[in-house]
């Protein structure tokens, strides 16, 4: 492609760029304006003689066929100056990677209603064998209506040189959108700028172990796509009514939010609206006079007043409003019904409650028991309270919490029979009181029996390595792979430089390095130190010398985010070869390319 790109250069005498968006192995993404129809426009241009140039021109035909209100229209393809350009409709917005940088993760409602959306316009496309191919987080907009609109249909997954037709891959990035709206980490198929989501033996957390606060099922969704293959067995119009379902009323507070959020706006810009004609004074006055001379309608109701308030918690938006109707009175107080002190007399059927003279406190020498008496003297006298006794009640007196003290007494007799009877069953059955057997029993504090002990894996001796790519022919730089296992962290073996991702649409679908442990051994973990992050690594376990992975199972996985990380084994394998497999690579400038500086294997 010509160098002289840049802003102001004019294609096909018409579309005159403006701004570079993005940049992709030699294709560009511009923001051009339209001097035939006074418009922005978005374009894809390529050089004509790129690989990818074809794949771009038969995407922008696919795109076409498909129409929606929330994609950006194909508008034209042409070539000029050896140049081939896809000029899309312009779409004015904020891009979803760009709303959870500023503003972090959505609710859960209004992620839902998002991906609800795109996955209405993807069932439609996949119902015309149509797949869009990137539908990363870069790629969604949401205009400044509130509305959701997709970038790049087929043309942006052309542009960085993807076969058409991934419709599996949509699906994966469709519950990756969700996942990354609720998150704000990316777990989908293709790659984004958003931060990736953290993972666990190879599969991604669910949503719930990394944000609090998201529904099952919408959790449930995203561990089933994928983490267990739900790809290839759901499809976009069954997401899009799984979500609906979802979201029932509170889909209009959703979309009512999305409505509310500001978007970074263009500096400069003033907005200059046609002025009005002022309206003949003649007329105004015969209004104003017509309107004087007709009698003031009242229908006899206040004008009314509310204020919106925003739940935050659902989304949804209610009116707290003016009462125009007074409230009723609260009901009168009812007199409480007299109590008289004493009950009637005994001819009416019922005791007759006289008081109780005050016993003498201990303080004067009396027997009696009054704990509130704070006086000196006996009788009535200041300090006592007066008690009453019925004439039909036992006539002897009890101190307050007698009671308390028997039902107490009861109790822990009850709890002592309780345990004599324990230490007595544990007797009979010939252990100790406590129920463990004697030998338990004769073992110190922090002994425990030799028969329960697990042995403990160690670091397997005398390893050797070799380099192992099944799938090329040239070999994965032979030479050093001896310096994976010579025990030194600063020396290590490193694959060859890779343009593409390892994967299903990279050339191979993984390298490394064949261990050869000198005997038939139980390895039960291995321990890696790398160079780079991230690393995803695969461990298989073989008696024989492998040439490739055919019949083999792996025994763990992982992905290193750091510099070190343990593969630990889901069982116990034993053989005699141990293959390290790296399926992701580390990130270098120009590509991709993993390195291994120590490789220990433990066992037995």
């Amino acid at each position: 492609m010509p160098e002289h790109n840049r802003p102001g250069d004019v294609l096909a005498d018409r579309y005159r760029l403006t701004d570079l968006l993005t940049e992709s192995r030699g294709g560009r993404f511009w923001r051009a304006f339209d001097s035939v129809l006074q418009r922005d426009v978005a374009v894809h241009i390529i050089s004509c003689d790129d690989e990818r140039a074809p794949l771009l021109r038969a995407a922008a035909r696919t795109s076409a066929t498909v129409l929606d209100r929330r994609m950006l229209r194909v508008l034209d393809i042409d070539e000029a100056a050896d140049r081939c350009f896809v000029v899309n409709e312009w779409g004015s917005g904020t891009s979803l990677d760009i709303m959870l940088a500023d503003g972090g993760p959505l609710s859960p409602t209004v992620a839902a209603w998002i991906v609800a959306e795109v996955a209405d316009t993807l069932a439609l496309a996949h119902d015309a064998q149509v797949a869009h191919g990137r539908l990363v987080p870069e790629n969604v907009l949401i205009d400044t209506d509130g509305s959701v609109r997709l970038i790049g249909f087929a043309v942006d997954a052309a542009l960085h040189g993807l076969p058409s037709g991934r419709i599996a891959t949509d699906i994966a990035d469709l519950v990756g959108l969700l996942y990354a709206a609720m998150t704000g980490k990316w777990a989908g198929a293709s790659r984004s700028t958003v931060p990736p989501a953290p993972s666990s033996h190879g599969h991604v957390l669910r949503p719930r172990q990394v944000r609090a606060g998201i529904p099952r099922t919408l959790d449930s969704l995203c561990d089933h796509v994928l983490n267990h293959g739900g790809d290839t067995e759901v499809s976009a119009a069954m997401l899009a009514d799984s979500l609906r379902d979802f979201l029932g009323p509170s889909a209009m507070a959703a979309e009512a939010w999305l409505a509310r959020i500001e978007h970074p706006k263009r500096g400069g810009e003033t907005v200059v609206l046609p002025p009005l004609n002022d309206p003949p004074v003649r007329e105004m006055e015969e209004e104003a006079d017509e309107r004087s001379d007709e009698p003031a309608k009242d229908d006899g109701l206040a004008t009314q007043a509310g204020m919106p308030i925003f739940h935050e918690d659902t989304d949804e938006v209610t009116w707290l409003r003016h009462h125009t109707d007074k409230p009723a009175p609260p009901p009168a107080f009812e007199p409480p019904p007299e109590r008289p002190l004493f009950a009637p007399d005994p001819e009416e059927g019922q005791p007759v409650r006289r008081p109780r003279a005050a016993p003498v406190s201990p303080g004067a020498g009396g027997g009696g028991f009054w704990p509130w008496d704070t006086g000196t003297g006996a009788g009535t006298g200041s300090g006592t309270l007066p008690a009453y006794v019925d004439d039909d009640e036992d006539g002897g007196r009890h101190a307050p919490g007698t009671n308390m003290l028997r039902l107490a007494g009861i109790l822990a007799a009850c709890l002592l029979v309780l345990v004599a009877v324990v230490i007595a069953f544990n007797l009979g059955r010939g252990k100790t009181p406590l129920g463990t057997t004697k030998d338990e029993s004769s073992q110190g504090p922090g002994r425990t029996s030799s028969s329960s002990g697990a042995p403990t894996a160690s670091a397997l001796t005398g390893v050797t390595a070799r380099d192992f790519d099944p799938q090329g022919t040239g070999g994965e730089n032979p030479q050093e792979a001896p310096l994976a296992v010579d025990g030194h962290a600063n020396t290590a073996w490193s694959t060859l430089d890779y343009k593409q991702q390892f994967g299903d649409a990279g050339l191979k679908t993984g390298v490394g390095l064949v261990l050869d442990l000198q005997g038939t051994h139980q390895v039960s973990e291995v321990d890696l130190t790398t160079v780079g992050s991230p690393t995803a690594v695969s461990i298989y376990v073989s008696p024989t010398d492998p040439d490739n992975l055919d019949g083999l199972t792996p025994v763990g996985s992982t992905q290193i985010t750091g510099t070190a990380g343990t593969v630990t084994l889901d069982k116990p394998a034993t053989g005699r070869y141990v293959v390290v497999w790296l399926t992701k690579l580390p990130a270098v400038p120009g590509g991709f390319r993993g390195q291994i500086a120590e490789a220990v294997v433990k066992g037995d």
